[in-house]
């Protein structure tokens, strides 16, 4: 095995600089592959972190009859005395936070301006509230005993041409099935950095948004954070009640979840596809090397060497190549993420229904995903020798003599 090797680095030496363009043709796929795989990586955990934080939590308890899609107001399909619920969940030591909050319908509107705005009550002392307070770009965050402050997301005010202190006047829909109306003051503007919630959102203090929904003591859902999101189940097993539904976060995000199995099978098959373009390059190599070496190969058959072992010397210098590619890739994959990691690539405002997805995507690498990508090419490249090798190893000795003449 040893001289197999020695005799392929003599052998790739003899054309260094085709032996090196070769080598780096598989690492720049390699790396090209490392940072597609980063970037999907990151784009889902980025889009899940955001769903949770934002708006589905780890865990949600509603009503048994509340349908999300219609946000119902309906006392009988929200949660009845929300605040003692949250205090009784956040005792549980998987629990960080606990939290009520109320889902509304609603239109802001700004002399003959109108827009669709989504009207969520919140708690504004909660830690749940953090993306909102911590993204606070103008003014001051709302209260609990403001009646008259409402939260607005920097998209919708700029679209509106909207600053703090301005007046807006809210339509809500209430439980009984009619509109309110009412006048507020923009408190604050803030940014979560995904535009397609940002853009729709708008915060009331709960007691305030239960006053103008005529929804008192009750709220769409008790929203949960956990230490660790994996203890979903087990706490919803814990909550059981009746009347009660228990949301997980996997649950309540599904369409994401379809759409990242969707993902990771496409995106096998475009490794495939790359990688397949890249063994080319090694088998032109390889088969280059053939038709230079026929006479050399006709001497080693005519002294004896088996067909087998004519075979594994390609087989030895494809593995060869592929190790310095896959080096080279690492590198070059490495350098590509570690950008991507750090700076993220810009996109704005591309959400998808269902799906929140941040203005800015960061790369995200993962072990398994190098190992596998890692020895996937190193495979490409043991089987882009197979042609070459069987072409070299079914030469007769005496043709291969004259051919080499």
């Amino acid at each position: 095995m040893i001289q197999l090797l020695k005799l392929a680095y003599r052998d790739l030496g003899r054309n260094r600089r085709r032996s090196f363009f070769s080598a780096l043709a598989l690492g720049m796929g390699l790396g090209l592959l490392l940072l597609m795989a980063a970037v999907v990586d990151g784009e889902y955990r980025g889009s899940m972190e955001s769903t949770i934080r934002l708006e589905s939590g780890h865990l949600q308890v509603r009503s048994a009859s509340y349908d999300e899609s219609k946000a119902s107001l309906a006392w009988e399909d929200l949660v009845e005395n929300p605040d003692g619920m949250a205090a009784q969940i956040a005792t549980l030591p998987p629990v960080e936070v606990s939290t009520p909050r109320l889902f509304a319908s609603g239109i802001v509107a700004v002399g003959e301006e109108t827009d669709a705005v989504r009207v969520i009550g919140i708690d504004p002392s909660s830690a749940a509230n953090a993306p909102f307070s911590d993204g606070l770009v103008f003014g001051d965050f709302l209260t609990a005993d403001d009646r008259e402050g409402v939260l607005l997301g920097l998209p919708l005010a700029e679209r509106l041409s909207l600053q703090v202190g301005d007046k807006v006047t809210l339509l809500i829909n209430t439980s009984n099935g009619e509109v309110d109306q009412q006048d507020f003051i923009v408190r604050g503007l803030y940014s979560t950095r995904t535009p397609s919630y940002d853009d729709r959102t708008v915060f009331l203090p709960l007691a305030k948004a239960q006053a103008i929904t005529r929804t008192e003591n009750h709220a769409s859902a008790v929203l949960v954070l956990l230490h660790d999101r994996q203890q979903a189940e087990a706490v919803a097993s814990a909550l059981q009640g009746a009347g009660l539904q228990m949301v997980t976060w996997e649950k309540a995000n599904e369409l994401l979840l379809d759409t990242e199995e969707f993902a990771a099978a496409y995106m096998t098959f475009l490794y495939l596809i790359v990688l397949g373009i890249t063994a080319t390059v090694i088998v032109n190599t390889l088969v280059m090397a053939v038709f230079e070496r026929t006479r050399e190969i006709g001497i080693l058959s005519a002294i004896g060497m088996r067909r087998r072992r004519i075979m594994a010397m390609f087989f030895a210098e494809s593995g060869l190549l592929g190790i310095a590619g896959i080096a080279m890739g690492l590198v070059i994959g490495g350098l590509l993420v570690a950008y991507a990691t750090i700076q993220g690539f810009y996109i704005g405002d591309m959400g998808v229904t269902g799906i929140m997805l941040g203005d800015t995507i960061y790369a995200h690498l993962t072990l398994e995903d190098t190992l596998t990508l890692t020895l996937l090419a190193f495979v490409i490249t043991l089987l882009a020798a197979l042609y070459p090798a069987w072409l070299a190893a079914r030469m007769e000795p005496v043709d291969a003599l004259r051919a080499g003449q």
